[in-house]
């Protein structure tokens, strides 16, 4: 349907308006804030149990990069465990592509993430809800690993040891954590979002293995990594900003 990035644009603008570009957002918005809470939380409280060290004495006593990729999986795989339905809404609805309304229009299928929520849970059960769940904790259980993993170790490189790492170092250093985890993650992405769309008119997929084959098998290998252009260049600021928050918002609470 679309020959690239610009293309995407260009026939969204065209066929639904401006708002095309907002589809399925109130439910990040709602939910951004539950999810990064239980990611981070559980991430900075196992590796203290891991490591017997708080937060302001890490940069001292730096943790292995072991104990950071065992934190890190922990809050990845917990933090999807939060994130399936509210991830499931959102997909459903940026992909629901009705045009802009006009007169004797059909309505949209979803008028909304309530009510795509009570139609999944009504036309599939509550099962429904955690479509494509197992891809997607296994595209953040060891993706979250290597995200903590990069931003760890870059800020290590780029900080004198013992001190603290400045703005700059850690804007970079989350900026780049988030492009490799998008990087890794992008083909359990492909194969997540394929399994969370099954199901809305038939049954396309047999399972999480019959979807990488099939698709594989129709499109190429390099469908596995459809997307990570437009991933890579959000992930760098989004990430770049969240770490940034979260170290200053350890340090005022510490």
């Amino acid at each position: 349907m679309y020959h690239g990035i610009i293309d995407c644009m260009v026939k969204i603008y065209r066929h639904e308006s401006l708002l095309g570009f907002f589809k399925g957002m109130s439910f990040p918005i709602a939910s951004i804030a539950v999810v990064n809470s239980v990611l981070f939380g559980v991430y900075s409280n196992t590796l203290l149990m891991l490591t017997a060290t708080s937060h302001q004495d890490r940069r001292a006593q730096p943790p292995s990069y072991v104990h950071i990729f065992m934190a890190g999986c922990t809050g990845g795989f917990l933090q999807a465990c939060c994130l399936a339905p509210f991830d499931l809404i959102k997909v459903r609805l940026q992909n629901q592509t009705e045009p802009r309304a006009k007169p004797g229009s059909p309505p949209p299928r979803y008028r909304g993430p309530v009510h795509c929520a009570a139609s999944i849970f009504r036309e599939e059960g509550p099962r429904g809800l955690f479509r494509g769940a197992w891809a997607l904790m296994l595209r953040d259980t060891p993706t979250l690993g290597i995200y903590f993993i990069t931003y760890e170790g870059l800020c290590r490189q780029c900080t004198p040891g013992g001190q603290t790492p400045s703005s700059a170092t850690v804007l970079v250093a989350g900026g780049f954590a988030g492009i490799a985890s998008w990087a890794t993650a992008t083909p359990l992405d492909v194969v997540k979002s394929r399994m969370q769309m099954d199901g809305l008119r038939r049954r396309a997929y047999q399972g999480m293995l019959d979807c990488i084959v099939s698709s594989v098998r129709q499109e190429g290998p390099g469908v596995l990594f459809r997307g990570l252009t437009i991933n890579s260049a959000r992930a760098f600021p989004v990430n770049a900003v969240t770490f940034l928050s979260y170290e200053y918002l350890l340090r005022f609470w510490g």
